[in-house]
This record gives structure tokens, C-alpha cells and sequence, in this order.
């Protein structure tokens, strides 16, 4: 007589119970599923509009006071391989001020359109715009292997600059200028959950500390009554005004372009900011369903505002203000998402754009290879900022 091992004895018990679908992650408690079901209809489709753009902003939950930047200062300036840069610090109103690179042709005088360069997370906090931009100074050395692996070596803000825009890119909550230093991280008992080895340099320490450290962040965003992804697009929303006032930029031609984490903040900014003309989201794309027992575990809390489910999906987000124009760049073989899960984001978008009659204005794009922004992907994410803010 044969018996089955125990593990697939237990899977075949929580497929009887659940018609047939099981969940690894979450093994005989896979029935969660459809009791939430039935608690709340997960994921309805929130359509474009104003409503879904308010029940965005209220699932956020962070709104200190206008989004606009406080106490600008200019601290440095640059002209370096045909880009005039700026080094720009404001406060938001909490914590260390934030910096910022703004990049732009050199030489040129006259207003140009603009565009937000958002960094990426990458598990990588010690730095924040350094990762996509170059500012005065050589960049750092632990950079260079970053840059090679997500962005063909680029420092692509600095070849969208010279391409004739205004570009700036800003630290945001957590990264560069607005990190948490690390005796706050040690004393809340980070250590205590990160590995030990003599041999690490002191920024990649700093990354591994800063894993955890994430969960303890949004566990204090709701006690306070907020979320994580809410403080991060507060950030971004006064990013985009201080862009929006600078004298050399059109003010209604201003766009947003990221990877990875930096897509999830080009979604949500896509979804909150009307002085967002065009976005492009790149590598950050699924439904939250094809979610489930697929690297939840590693994704950022950016992508699971507390609540968001009960009212839309996460490509609900990246729609609510059509036609708005966006472009979604995903790569087939990214270890992060679903393929099943990119094809079912990219009908529900193509879905809201014919819904408002402005299917034209939703591009989704498939790239061989894995969890990156290359040069064929910078190239076409330029022709389409091109098309909807170029004159």
C-alpha cells in the first residue's frame, strides 16, 4: 500500500475545500480567499474618473497640507556632457530635507516640458536619484554594478535631459537625502533580524537593514493612520509642484517615468496628480490576484495600499484618470510578476481606455529578458513622452 507524503495529503485537503484552487503561501488557510470573497468582493473594477481618483487619495491617507515644496534652496550648480544641473533641497514639512537633481540641455534658455524621474526601490535605500542620474561628481562605485543590471549602465534621466527636457529627480521617503539613519534603525532592533558578516560594505549593511525595517515603517503608518504608499505619493505629488513652478518649464507638459519601485511611484502619481500629462510605468505591473503565491513576500508596501482591494485593482490605479496617456513597459521574463498576471493587467487597462473612448492613448509593450529598463525600453518610454509633451 502506498500513502502520500503528509504535504501532498494536506494539498489535496485544502483543494477539496477550496473547488479545486490552493495556495501554497498560505496552505490549509487557502479558504481565506473566499471568505474574503464574500466579506467584500475583492478587486471590483473602479472605473476612471473622479470618484475612483478620490477613493484613491482616500485609501492613502496622507494629506499633512497642500503638496507644494517648503524653503527651496538652489545648492549647487553644474554643467557637465552637455547637461546643466542643479542640486535643489525643500522640505515637505517631516523629517531631513529632501534632494533633488534637476537636469536640463545645456545652454538652453527657453521653457521646456518636464518630466519626474522616479528611482527605483531595488532593496537599495542608501541611495535614491543616484541610481537613474548623474549629478556633479562622479557616481558612486556601488552604483555602477546597479546601473549595468536594471538600466544598461545608463544614467538615463541625463539622456532624457539632453533629449530636451526639464528633468528632475528626487530623493523620496526612505532613499538618499530622506533615509532613516542607521542608529534609529539599530536602536528599533533592526540588527537583531539581519544577518551577521564582517565582510559587507557599510551601504549594502545598510540595505540589508533596511528589509525590515519597511514592515516597522508601515506598521507606524497605521498607527498613525496612514500608509506607506500614501507618504511616498505625497512626496512625488510635491515633487511635481516644484516642477510645475520652475520658470523653465511648460507647465502644462509634464510627465513621470520609473522602474520597478519607481513604476509603482509613476502609477500612483499617474493617479493622483492632474499636472501629470503622460507616465510611463515600467517592470511595475500585474493585477493583485496573479499576486497570489508569487513574490508577495518581496514586493514593497508601495503596491498594497491598506484597503485599496475593496475598492480596485492596482491597474484601476494606473487608470483612473484616463485619458490621461500612459505607456506600461513589462519585460516576459521578470521574476517579479506573472505573465498570466501582466496579460490580465494589460486588458483591464485596455478595458478603462476604451471605456472613456481614448484607447489610443494606452500603450502596453512586451520585452524579452528579465526585471529591467534597457536601451530599447528607454528608447520607446522617449518616443512616447515625445509624442504627448514635445510641442
Amino acid at each position: 500500500m502506498v500513502i502520500a507524503p503528509p504535504h501532498l495529503l494536506q494539498r489535496a485537503y485544502v483543494m477539496s475545500r477550496n473547488s479545486g484552487k490552493c495556495f501554497e503561501h498560505l496552505g490549509e488557510y487557502s479558504d481565506l480567499v473566499l471568505a474574503a470573497n464574500r466579506s467584500c468582493k475583492v478587486s471590483p473594477k473602479a472605473k476612471p474618473g473622479k470618484a475612483t481618483q478620490r477613493k484613491l487619495l482616500e485609501t492613502l491617507s496622507f494629506n499633512p497640507g497642500p503638496a507644494k515644496p517648503q524653503s527651496v534652496r538652489t545648492e549647487q550648480r553644474w554643467s557637465k556632457n552637455g547637461v546643466d544641473g542643479e542640486l535643489v533641497t525643500w522640505s515637505v514639512g517631516y523629517g531631513p530635507r529632501t534632494e533633488a537633481y534637476v537636469l536640463k540641455p545645456a545652454g538652453v534658455k527657453r521653457q521646456l516640458p518636464a518630466v519626474v524621474g522616479l528611482h527605483d526601490h531595488g532593496g537599495f535605500k542608501f541611495y535614491g536619484k543616484e541610481k537613474i542620474a548623474d549629478g556633479p561628481g562622479r557616481a558612486p562605485g556601488i552604483i555602477g554594478p546597479f546601473r549595468k543590471r536594471y538600466y544598461a549602465q545608463r544614467a538615463y534621466a541625463n539622456e532624457l535631459a539632453k533629449q530636451g527636457y526639464v528633468v528632475l529627480v528626487p530623493d523620496v521617503f526612505l532613499w538618499g537625502s530622506r533615509r532613516f539613519d542607521k542608529q534609529t534603525l539599530l536602536a528599533a532592533g533592526i540588527d537583531q533580524q539581519t544577518p551577521k558578516s564582517g565582510t559587507r560594505s557599510a551601504v549594502i549593511q545598510y540595505n540589508e537593514l533596511c528589509i525590515p525595517h519597511e514592515h516597522l515603517v508601515e506598521k507606524y503608518c497605521t498607527l498613525l493612520g496612514t500608509t506607506f504608499a500614501g507618504v511616498v505619493n505625497y512626496e512625488d505629488r510635491v515633487a511635481t509642484a516644484y516642477l510645475k513652478g520652475r520658470n523653465d518649464v511648460k507647465s502644462n507638459r509634464i510627465g513621470c517615468v520609473g522602474l520597478s519601485g519607481g513604476g509603482m511611484r509613476s502609477t500612483l502619481l499617474q493617479g493622483t496628480s492632474n499636472d501629470i500629462r503622460a507616465a510611463v510605468i515600467v517592470g511595475a505591473m500585474t493585477t493583485y490576484q496573479d499576486l497570489y503565491d508569487h513574490n508577495v513576500v518581496c514586493h514593497t508596501w508601495m503596491v498594497f495600499p491598506s484597503n485599496w482591494p475593496k475598492y480596485g485593482d492596482w491597474p484601476d490605479i494606473a487608470a483612473c484618470r484616463a485619458p490621461s496617456p500612459v505607456m506600461v513597459q513589462n519585460d516576459m521574463e521578470d521574476p517579479l510578476y506573472t505573465t498570466q498576471g501582466m496579460r490580465a493587467a494589460d486588458r483591464r487597462m485596455a478595458w478603462h481606455y476604451n471605456a472613456v473612448g481614448a484607447r489610443k492613448n494606452y500603450v502596453c509593450k512586451f520585452y524579452p529578458g528579465p526585471h529591467k529598463f534597457d536601451l530599447p525600453m528607454q528608447a520607446d518610454a522617449f518616443a512616447f513622452l515625445d509624442q504627448h509633451l514635445q510641442p
